[in-house]
């Protein structure tokens, strides 16, 4: 949070959020007691068995005046239909915001339906609410109160507000490892969260295994219907340290690939099937986007019609910052040169595009029009180019734009001729942190820097991965503009003021047990109008590093292991 909240919140906060070990007050059935709430008497009968907010709270897409509220009834998050082993029918879903985490000061509240047509979740749109303000909130159907979550509104437009921690994050396997990042995000006490991809992931069980094994198994088949698509969600949902880094800050959410399937674009699957299968993809993919609305605390101008989703948008922070969500996905071309690591002239073909036309546009004219002293894309897949090759070939991703050569150029050249005051590239994917400084002309390692990218680690997904000295990773050395490694994994905190940008590449030593501690592995500062970043700590490595010691090419093999997925 801001510097200048009351250490009474953070407190007050941990007690109702469950981060402590004191809850509510209890009530019948070990359910929350709801002080002033109207009673909604169950009909005789047709009570619930039990606690149905087994999934958590969330809110997101703040505004000055406002944000979603959202949350879903699942009495049984595990259930095969997808439908949480809910009742057959619409509940009541009464909703309260207050300005005290006790809920003394209530200054919104409402009623929502839960209907089983979209699994029982519910999203409310708030407005009317006084800006750059922390607010708490809950919910209540039948005699279950949920958990309570902390949210804030943007600045006004014409203010800069305090200095905005925001943290973001992506790439959460869970079958791979506990997910204590999201615990220890939760407890650095962000104003905003960014998630930037692969919430979740959709193997069946022992598909996609890491060495010695997955740590825990997701449930069901591979995820291609709807009931599927509900059951992995709520899964995940069901994870206490995500539901606590959800109840800690609003969240801003665009997906990248496995919310559908690995590596799939615009209405190619990843195999890269013909016209018949497409049709079905076009339903797979109508039936995650449903799953992912349902589950995401999302605006319902993002309520998919059928196969088709609008997800990039932009929110603004006040003055200080506007963040472009992007979509990378839906309006790409195909990776060309069937995908994977390659040497591909079709790479620099001017028609291809990650974004579409009109998603380039829209964000070619926010740039235009952008007053902020931030501008920040968030977004999936690696900006910066990547070549693995010391030799003449380049040899790139080209699931990232290093596959889409003529769309990054224009991108970056709308920025500079908007004279943007400062881009920063915010990215994820890739089961690693990164820092790099963009180019328009990556072969020419003097030219000017004119952008940033931070790029986060992934929560769990691939395991432990391994401390490592950045200086000793070959990609530095191929390509200068790339500035830091660390494939351990985590998430990065930001600190955005006028001033400056300072981002921290949080790192857990194991996601093999859940609690394990964090630590800042480095950080990295963005001066306003100085673009590019530079590094102002280094933790030291671990005595018993042995990494550096291996040959450029087993890391280069292991960097490329750690961003494929199985097939």
């Amino acid at each position: 949070m801001a510097d200048a909240t009351p250490a009474l919140h953070r407190r007050s906060f941990l007690l109702t959020t469950g981060l402590a070990t004191t809850g509510l007050a209890a009530g019948a059935a070990g359910a929350a007691v709801l002080p002033g709430a109207a009673a909604h008497a169950a009909t005789p009968g047709r009570a619930l068995k039990h606690d149905p907010f087994t999934l958590g709270v969330a809110s997101g897409d703040p505004a000055p005046d406002g944000f979603v509220l959202w949350t879903r009834l699942a009495l049984d998050p595990a259930a095969d239909d997808g439908l949480g082993g809910m009742p057959a029918r619409t509940l009541p879903v009464e909703w309260q915001i207050a300005e005290d985490a006790r809920f003394r000061r209530i200054v919104r509240r409402g009623v929502a339906a839960a209907s089983p047509k979209a699994a029982h979740s519910v999203h409310v749109e708030v407005r009317g609410l006084r800006p750059g303000r922390e607010y708490w909130y809950r919910f209540r159907t039948d005699r279950y109160v949920s958990p309570v979550g902390l949210t804030r509104t943007a600045p006004r437009a014409d203010t800069f507000g305090p200095e905005l921690a925001m943290a973001f994050v992506s790439c959460a396997q869970y079958e791979h490892g506990y997910f204590s990042s999201y615990r220890r995000l939760a407890e650095d006490h962000p104003d905003l969260v960014l998630h930037l991809g692969d919430y979740q992931y959709e193997y069946k069980k022992d598909v996609y295994t890491i060495p010695g094994g997955n740590i825990r198994d997701h449930a069901g088949p591979e995820t291609v219907t709807l009931a599927n698509y509900r059951q992995r969600h709520a899964q995940y949902k069901a994870d206490p340290d995500l539901q606590a880094a959800h109840a800690a800050a609003p969240w801003l959410v665009v997906f990248d690939d496995h919310e559908v399937e690995n590596n799939w674009a615009g209405y190619v699957p990843e195999d890269g099937s013909d016209t018949p299968d497409r049709a079905d993809f076009a339903r797979r993919r109508a039936a995650a986007f449903q799953a992912y609305y349902e589950n995401m605390p999302l605006r319902r101008t993002s309520i998919p019609r059928g196969p088709d989703m609008q997800l990039f948008r932009r929110v603004a922070w006040g003055r200080l910052a506007n963040f472009h969500m992007l979509d990378t996905r839906q309006f790409r071309d195909d990776q060309a040169c069937g995908d994977g690591y390659r040497d591909c002239a079709a790479a620099s073909d001017t028609a291809r595009s990650i974004t579409g036309d009109r998603q380039e546009k829209w964000l070619i004219d926010g740039f235009r029009r952008s007053h902020a002293r931030w501008d920040v894309l968030g977004q999936q897949v690696f900006f910066a180019q990547r070549d693995n090759n010391a030799g003449p070939a380049k040899i790139t991703s080209m699931d990232a734009w290093d596959g889409y050569v003529a769309s990054r150029s224009r991108i970056t050249k709308g920025w500079v001729d908007a004279k943007v005051r400062n881009a920063v590239v915010l990215t994820g994917d890739v089961h690693a942190h990164w820092a790099s400084d963009l180019k328009l002309d990556y072969d020419d390692p003097t030219g000017k820097t004119v952008g940033s990218e931070l790029v986060c680690t992934s929560i769990s997904t691939t395991g432990d991965g391994a401390d490592s000295d950045p200086a000793k990773h070959p990609y530095l050395k191929i390509n200068p503009h790339l500035k830091f490694y660390n494939n351990q994994r985590g998430y990065v905190l930001t600190k955005i003021g006028k001033d400056e940008m300072r981002a921290d590449f949080r790192t857990l030593p194991t996601v093999r047990t859940p609690g394990a501690p964090v630590s800042t592995k480095a950080t990295f500062v963005i001066q306003d109008r100085v673009p590019g970043v530079q590094q102002t700590y280094l933790r030291p490595l671990p005595t018993t590093f042995a990494a550096a010691r291996r040959s450029d090419a087993s890391i280069i093999d292991e960097t490329v292991r750690n961003e494929t997925e199985p097939s």
